[in-house]
């Protein structure tokens, strides 16, 4: 799980915005950088740099994956991870099911009377007490 951001969203959105007007102050992207970076007391010009390269793919001007776009990713990853744990889980229950004799599988009483062609009073009978076939 991220941690969460230092930052509020409309600091680093007026960060990014101050960027963009001191841009032309400076000779390079590094010095207006620098220079909000100090101004605002945010911990590196790095921090910054990301902020800006994250709001430019964002507003398309930069390629990359935008925020949305990574916010659905990890939602479908979520997904895919619970899909794959269900999907364990039914295997495990085929399986278990599966290695059951068929009279006791789901629905597997009715066929053994159908196919035994007794009737479940006529079972019943044939059982001890204890439930078991008295045969056993």
């Amino acid at each position: 799980m991220a941690r969460p951001s230092r930052y509020p969203l409309e600091f680093r959105r007026r960060a990014v915005r101050m960027v963009a007007e001191v841009r032309n102050d400076h000779p390079n992207e590094v010095a207006a950088l620098q220079a909000v970076t100090e101004k605002l007391g945010i911990g590196s010009r790095e921090t910054l740099r990301n902020w800006v390269k994250q709001h430019e793919i964002d507003a398309g001007t930069r390629p990359g994956t935008t925020t949305e776009e990574s916010a659905q990713l990890k939602a479908l990853k979520k997904e895919n991870a619970e899909l794959k744990r269900a999907n364990e889980i039914l295997k495990a229950a085929a399986s278990f099911f599966a290695s059951m004799p068929q009279w006791v599988q789901p629905g597997g009483v009715r066929s053994f009377f159908r196919c035994s062609g007794l009737q479940p009073v006529a079972f019943m009978a044939m059982c001890g007490s204890a439930g078991f076939l008295a045969g056993r």
